[in-house]
C-alpha cells in the first residue's frame, strides 16, 4: 500500500512574499489588523456553539403518565412538555406554602 499522504502538502511563503502580503493587507482599509483589545477579547468558536449551560439544568426522569393525561397535554401543541412542567411547578408552589 502506497505511503503517500490524502492532504495537500501546505506551502509556506517565503520571508519576502509574506513582507509583500502583510504590506498588501495593511494598505486595505476594509482589513485593518486587530487591535490588542479585540485580540484579547476574542472567544473560540467551540465555546460559542450551542445553548448557553443553564444555573439549574433540568433532569432526566423516567415517569409514567395515564393516557388521558398525555393525550390532553400533546393535544396543545409544541411545547407540551415544557407546559407540563410549569403544571407540576405551579402544584409544588402552592402545596409548599401550606407546609
Amino acid at each position: 500500500m502506497s505511503k503517500i499522504s490524502k492532504r495537500p502538502s501546505v506551502v509556506m511563503p517565503t520571508l519576502q512574499e509574506d513582507r509583500v502580503i502583510s504590506a498588501a493587507a495593511k494598505a486595505d482599509p476594509d482589513a485593518q489588523p486587530l487591535t490588542p483589545k479585540q485580540l484579547k477579547s476574542m472567544v473560540p468558536m467551540l465555546a460559542l456553539r450551542g445553548r448557553p449551560k443553564s444555573e439549574s439544568p433540568k433532569q432526566l426522569v423516567s415517569v409514567r403518565y395515564s393516557p388521558e393525561v398525555l393525550a390532553f397535554f400533546k393535544s396543545t401543541g409544541e411545547g407540551w412538555q415544557s407546559r407540563m412542567d410549569g403544571v407540576l411547578r405551579n402544584y409544588v408552589t402552592r402545596h409548599s406554602r401550606r407546609a
